[in-house]
């Protein structure tokens, strides 16, 4: 067994694994941490905890130092100038007349790397930028290109749930969303309602998809035949949340429904709950698989990188 302490880098991120050595490391410490692009300022959300051998790929990085109030005042003290080398970054761009948007800035603790994210449509040869601001700001120089989903992220905003956007708030990794969760969720597939601010599937419908796939393998497809108080009739559609039925009777030449729980019904002959979605256009299923292949695509960029 391993003993590891995670860390994230940002409020809502990424957790990595570090090896803490004799450190005794407590949740919500600061920590300085050896990466593969040197030294980083980190916060421990694990404190610490054991992994098998297995589980590690490769040799952990050690967490170097707990971190001390200097490292605090001097984070803070390049936070506080990331606006000013943004606005600066952004006449630098005008005037090299570069086809991109930059999204945010980030200081490294200690200043001794500059980075600056952007969106761009293609790839975007910066390096007469980068001599402009390294002879500006004197430190390294980085520029991240990222997408369309991280572009959100650090901007921030509300979902059309109304809560706060689920990457700014929990979400640590951008998993792949397909087209068959929405069917599975009895979803719309229109592309204006299940698809986020960032114009990509909603990352919801991922991490709902392992709610609903449980209760779907107990709940009765829509055309069983099931029995309740109320006789023998037809699943006419179901509510995989609330676990509730709603069955279609026939008494003579009258048709009427009833809902009912499942555990008040009895399956006479079971119909498997399908993916398949009515009232789709050709248009919106088009739509639908060139985003399900962007998301795919923004799924294996992470801006991160590897720690």
């Amino acid at each position: 067994m391993k003993k590891v302490t995670g860390v994230r880098f940002k409020k809502v991120g990424k957790i990595y694994l570090f090896d803490p050595g004799e450190l005794k490391l407590e949740k919500d410490m600061n920590v300085i941490v050896d990466t593969a692009m040197g030294e980083e300022y980190g916060q421990v959300v694990i404190a610490e905890k054991e992994i098998d051998d297995s589980e590690v790929t490769d040799s952990l990085k050690k967490v170097i130092r707990i971190a001390t109030e200097k490292d605090e005042k001097t984070r803070l003290e390049f936070k506080a100038k990331e606006a000013d080398a943004l606005k600066t970054c952004e006449e630098k761009v005008a005037k090299h007349n570069l086809p991109m948007k930059l999204i945010d800035v980030e200081y490294k603790y200690d200043g001794s790397k500059l980075i600056f994210y952007f969106t761009a449509d293609g790839r975007i040869d910066f390096r007469e930028l980068v001599k402009d601001l390294a002879a500006v700001f004197r430190t390294r120089i980085e520029l991240r290109q990222i997408g369309v989903r991280d572009e959100v992220r650090r901007m921030g905003g509300n979902g059309m749930c109304g809560r706060q956007l689920c990457c700014c708030s929990f979400l640590g990794n951008f998993d792949a969303v397909s087209i068959k969760m929405a069917k599975e969720q009895n979803l719309s597939l229109n592309p204006s309602k299940i698809s986020g601010m960032c114009g990509r599937l909603m990352c919801c419908l991922k991490y709902e998809e392992c709610v609903y796939c449980e209760k779907l393998k107990r709940i009765p497809g829509v055309g069983s035949i099931v029995k309740t108080s109320e006789g023998t009739g037809e699943v006419a559609s179901i509510e995989t949340l609330k676990e509730t039925v709603r069955v279609k009777y026939k008494d003579g030449d009258e048709v009427y429904f009833k809902k009912h729980e499942l555990k008040d019904i009895v399956v006479i002959k079971a119909v498997e709950n399908t993916d398949d979605v009515e009232n789709a256009s050709e248009e919106d299923l088009k739509e639908l698989e060139k985003l399900e292949k962007l998301d795919k695509m923004d799924s294996k960029n992470n801006p991160e990188g590897e720690i």
